[in-house]
Formats: C-alpha cells, structure tokens, sequence
C-alpha cells in the first residue's frame, strides 16, 4: 500500500471540523499552497479544546446542510471527518472523486474509518491519516499519575481522610523499584516509556517487531504478557482498538497478576475486558486501576466501576491539552506539504487493522 500520491500544485482543503481564526492562519503560514474552505456558520461551536464534535444542541438547517456537503463535496482534502460522523465520510467519499485525503482528528481515527465500511477500491483512493502523537506528552503524565497512585495507594489515602482516619505509618511502593509493563511502543507508549525511565522504572515493552526503544529494558511480543504478568507491579495500556487488540488484557492476564498490581489505561477501552478488571478488583489482583477509557463511552451509569473503591474514572480527558488544536493543524500543515511535494505522509491509517 503506497503512502505516496501524484503531486498537485495547490490543495482545495475543505475545514469540516471547528478551526479557529489563529489556527487557520498557522495552517496558511506553515503551507501556503493550501486553501482553505471554511464557513464557521456551518460548523458547531467548541465547547472546549478539541471539541471537533462540537455543541449536540446545535443543528444546520436543510440549506445550510446543503452548502455544508457542497464545500466538502468540492474538496481535494477533508481537515476532519464530517460531523465526526462516519455515515457522513462514507457519503463524503462516494460523492467527491476527487477527494485524495483525510485527516481525522483523533489519535485513533482509524476506528472511524473502519465504521464507514468503505470499499477497498474507496481506501486505496483516499489516504487517511490521524492526530497521532499530538497526545503523547498529556496521556504519558497522566499514565505516570496512575502509576504512581497505584504505588501510593490513593484509594486509602482517599478512603482515611474521609472517614477522618489517622492510621498507623505504612511502607508505601517506590516506583524506582517497581517494573511496569508497557502495552503499545507507538508514539505514546515512547512518551510513556520515556516518563517512567525518567522516574527510576523498570520498563517492559511490547511490540509484534523487533524494536528498540529508549527507556524500555525487555521487549516482548503481546501474546506473551501472561509470562511476564507474575513479574510487574504495574500495566499500562497505550494499545488502539483493533481486532487485534480486544480483550488482549483479560482474565488469563488477570489470573497470572502478581496481587495488587496497579492497571492505567491510555489507550482504548476495548483492549481491556471491564468484567475481568472488575473480577481481578475484587479478587485483589488489581490493587488500583486509572482508566480514562472504556469500552462504552460515556460509561453507562448501571457501570460497577463507578462506585469501585480501587478505581479512578477519567472521562476520556486525560489527552486534553490547552495546545492540542494548534498541533493537530501543525501536524495538517506539515503533511499538506508533504503530498504536494510527493513525499509520504505521516500517520498513514492502515487500511487492513484501521490504526
């Protein structure tokens, strides 16, 4: 599957996605053979950093909606999948032949364009490509933080103060003596081995390939992370969700814990089977579990692990970064260039795994 694409002079670029006024500039003065088609009127107010959604209130009406495809119909490239909508980016390709590129803006956008169940014929004409590792520093701080409640006991920490407990003194865990093992050794996973290292961790990594990584001592294949699981003090999970990937980290893992381990999960919810976690909880195989991910989203309100004195619930905030809007358009800019100068580009979607 080539990563490269006939050049052209100029790329018509329809912004389906929010882009602020500074943004839009950066995107313009980092690639100025770009043009770029945006009407903030037919797109969502943000809510917040990254909010390519945008306000669930808000609705176009039919004209609007009309003018909405027209631009993205017109397009060389998409900044953003349609509505974050994968119905609307099956639409959008079959519509516009021309259409040569789109880049979603989540990390793991490859889901999205797996759910639009286009034709291999479709995906060998349009490159997709993500936001991938726009969130490595953000998710890598936050793992650390998991880990480091884990070794803290946060849980009783939390649960003393209270209940206005003063207990006696206890050996809390010392991270620099802990071994974690690393789920993942992509752009997130470097950013979480690189923090850990930082902290004195013995880190241990997996990968399908034979790969070196700084801060990281052992690298082994994911199939083997039962061997390895009576060894660690803690697991982070930086995995995407693939068919692959479902349900890597389950019961047979769960079962070869060493007791009390610390589980964080940065990467997607369905790498992780929640009746397991919430059976290892119990069981005290896992003595704490951050999780900014589930496998449903927004986690249903009949969930367990709400009410789970040994877990922390992150709304899938934990990438959030006050600076993440202007990356992502660098990131654009940068590939822009990229196909009009013919080169590869970066965090290409794998048509065949959809990560």
């Amino acid at each position: 599957m080539s990563g490269r694409a006939d050049r052209p002079d100029r790329l018509r670029v329809a912004v389906a996605a929010p882009l602020s006024d500074e943004n839009r500039a950066r995107v313009q003065e980092l690639e100025p053979r770009v043009d770029l088609v945006v009407d903030r009127d037919l797109l969502p107010p943000m809510r917040w950093p990254a909010d390519f959604a945008g306000d669930p209130d808000w609705r176009r009406t039919e004209d609007q909606q009309r003018s909405y495809e027209a631009v993205i119909d017109s397009a060389d490239v998409l900044y953003g999948i349609p509505d974050v909508d994968p119905g609307a980016l099956a639409r959008a390709v079959r519509a516009n032949p021309r259409l040569r590129w789109v880049h979603t803006m989540a990390a793991g956008g490859g889901g999205q364009v797996k759910a639009a169940g286009l034709t291999d014929a479709e995906l060998r004409r349009v490159h997709f490509t993500t936001s991938a590792g726009v969130h490595g520093r953000p998710l890598a701080e936050f793992a650390v933080f998991g880990v480091l409640a884990g070794a803290k006991d946060l849980p009783r920490l939390n649960r003393q103060q209270r209940d206005h407990t003063w207990s006696g003194r206890w050996t809390m865990g010392q991270v620099h003596r802990q071994t974690v093992l690393l789920l993942g050794l992509g752009g997130i996973g470097r950013k979480v081995a690189e923090a850990l290292h930082a902290l004195g961790a013995t880190v241990i990594g997996t990968s399908r390939r034979d790969v070196g990584v700084p801060g990281v001592t052992t690298v082994v294949h994911p199939d083997r992370i039962t061997d390895v699981a009576p060894t660690i003090d803690a697991v982070v999970n930086t995995l995407p969700g693939t068919d692959a990937t479902e349900h890597l980290v389950g019961k047979r893992f769960f079962d070869a814990l060493r007791p009390g381990a610390t589980l964080v999960n940065v990467g997607r919810g369905s790498v992780v089977d929640e009746a397991a976690l919430l059976d290892a909880l119990d069981s005290g195989r896992v003595g704490f579990a951050a999780l900014d991910v589930f496998e449903t989203e927004p986690l249903p309100a009949r969930s367990p692990l709400w009410g789970h004195n040994r877990v922390l619930v992150s709304p899938h905030t934990a990438a959030l970064d006050a600076a993440e809007d202007r990356l992502i358009a660098e990131l654009f800019a940068a590939n822009a260039t990229r196909l009009l100068d013919g080169h590869d580009l970066i965090n290409r979607v794998d048509t065949v795994e959809f990560y």
